[in-house]
């Protein structure tokens, strides 16, 4: 009898947490590449993930910051991805101060705001 309870808990708490794995979530940056640009800037190729589920939630925006936080450039994300994931989208001309060597690329979505699983990355030499 105790074994058949605790395979129910486990099938329980299983459909539990597939459940709450298949909402939409925070936004997840999942790859970056960066290239340097012959003006000295750099562009940026973001790959991210999350469950659009429609106008209402979906993944917004991605943004590039410094180490200490400051923005350097946000990729405007006009529409839900619901059939497209993970996606990948660009943003070029980020202009990044001298003596910065690596960044940080965060996601967004339109319900929780800023994702917690950011990526960092190295800045190629400028050209």
């Amino acid at each position: 009898m105790r074994c058949n309870f605790i395979l129910s808990a486990m099938f329980s708490i299983g459909i539990i947490a597939g459940a709450a794995s298949a909402s939409a979530g925070e936004a997840s940056v999942l790859d970056v590449t960066v290239s340097s640009n012959a003006d000295g800037t750099y562009a940026f190729n973001v790959t991210v993930a999350h469950q659009d589920e429609g106008w209402t939630h979906y993944a917004n925006n991605w943004d590039v910051l410094s180490p200490d936080g400051s923005f350097l450039g946000t990729r405007t994300l006009f529409h839900p991805h619901v059939n497209e994931q993970p996606f990948t989208r660009s943003l070029s001309q980020v202009k990044v101060p001298i003596g910065v060597s690596e960044v940080i690329v965060r996601a967004s979505d339109s319900k929780h705001g800023d994702g917690t699983r950011t990526f960092k990355v190295k800045l190629p030499p400028r050209k």
